[in-house]
C-alpha cells in the first residue's frame, strides 16, 4: 500500500495530522523511513512548489528534482539527513538538516549541491582485502589498501565523517571524531544544535559511548550516535540558515 494514516506517519513529516486522512509511504532512498521525508511532502508542505499531491507528482515525474545530484522521478523517494535537493529550473538548492524531531530544508549555494557530509556507521574488510565504509545514508565507499590491518592504512574510523562529491562519491575531506572538532547533534531534543567537542567517553560494556559538547557556553552530554562532526573551527559546508541582515543595513 502506498499510503499510511496521517496520525501514524513518521514525526519527520511536517504535515497537519487531522486535515486529511492519508500520507504517502516512502519508497526508495537510503535512509530509514522514520528518518526521512518523501519528495511529495517536501514539494507540497515544506517548499510550497505544489498545491497538492497531483502537482507534486507531476513536477517529480518531469525530472525537475535531483536528490544528491541524481534525478529522482518517484514522488515517494525519501530525503534524509544531509541529503541535497536541487531544483535547477527554479535555481534553488537545499540541504536537509535536523530541527528537533523533524528535518528542515535550508537553502545552499549551487556549488554545494554537489557536496555532502556522510558519517561512517560501520566498516568491514571485503573480498580482496579492501575496506568497505558503510555510511549513514545507505551508500558504501570502497577504500583500496594493501593491508587493511595496518593502522597507517586503516585511517577511517566509525563515527568519522566524510565530505564527498556527488554523484561520484569521491572523498574530498576526512573529519575525525575527536576532541576540538565542531559537531552537530542530529537526534534528540537538541537536534540541530552545533558545538565544540570537549570530551569523548568510550565506555566498556553495554552502555553507549558519550560525547560532551560546548554549546552556547554550556556543556551538553549526549550519545555518540547522536553526534555528527561538521568541521574544525567552522562547518566545511552550509548546514545552518544564514541570518538575514536587518533592513537598513
Amino acid at each position: 500500500m502506498a499510503v499510511v494514516k496521517r496520525l501514524a506517519a513518521p514525526k519527520t513529516y511536517p504535515i497537519p495530522r487531522k486535515v486529511k486522512k492519508f500520507a504517502p509511504v516512502i519508497k526508495g532512498g537510503g535512509h530509514k523511513h522514520e528518518e526521512a521525508v518523501p519528495l511529495r511532502v517536501i514539494l507540497r508542505d515544506m517548499l510550497n512548489y505544489a498545491k497538492n499531491a497531483k502537482e507534486a507528482k507531476k513536477i517529480v515525474h518531469m525530472g525537475h528534482i535531483l536528490v544528491d545530484n541524481k534525478v529522482r522521478k518517484d514522488d515517494r523517494f525519501g530525503v534524509g539527513l544531509m541529503d541535497t535537493l536541487s531544483i535547477p529550473a527554479a535555481n534553488k538548492y537545499y540541504r536537509a538538516v535536523p530541527k528537533g524531531a523533524r528535518l528542515k530544508l535550508i537553502e545552499i549555494p549551487k556549488d554545494e549541491a554537489a557536496l555532502k557530509l556522510c558519517r561512517i556507521e560501520d566498516k568491514k574488510v571485503v573480498k580482496g582485502g579492501n575496506i568497505q565504509l558503510n555510511l549513514h545514508d545507505g551508500r558504501n565507499i570502497l577504500i583500496k589498501v594493501k593491508d587493511p590491518f595496518k593502522p597507517e592504512e586503516d585511517v577511517y574510523k566509525t563515527h568519522d565523517v566524510l565530505l564527498i562529491s556527488l554523484p561520484d562519491q569521491k572523498i574530498v575531506k576526512h573529519l575525525k571524531m575527536e576532541e576540538g572538532k565542531l559537531a552537530m547533534i542530529v537526534r534528540g531534543k537538541l537536534a540541530g544544535k552545533i558545538g565544540k567537542i570537549k570530551k569523548i567517553e568510550i565506555i566498556k560494556g553495554l552502555d553507549p559511548n558519550r560525547v560532551t559538547l560546548e554549546i552556547d557556553g554550556n556543556d551538553v552530554t549526549t550519545l555518540m550516535d547522536y553526534v555528527f562532526v561538521v568541521g574544525d573551527k567552522k562547518p566545511v559546508i552550509t548546514i545552518t540558515e544564514e541570518k538575514k541582515e536587518k533592513e537598513g543595513k
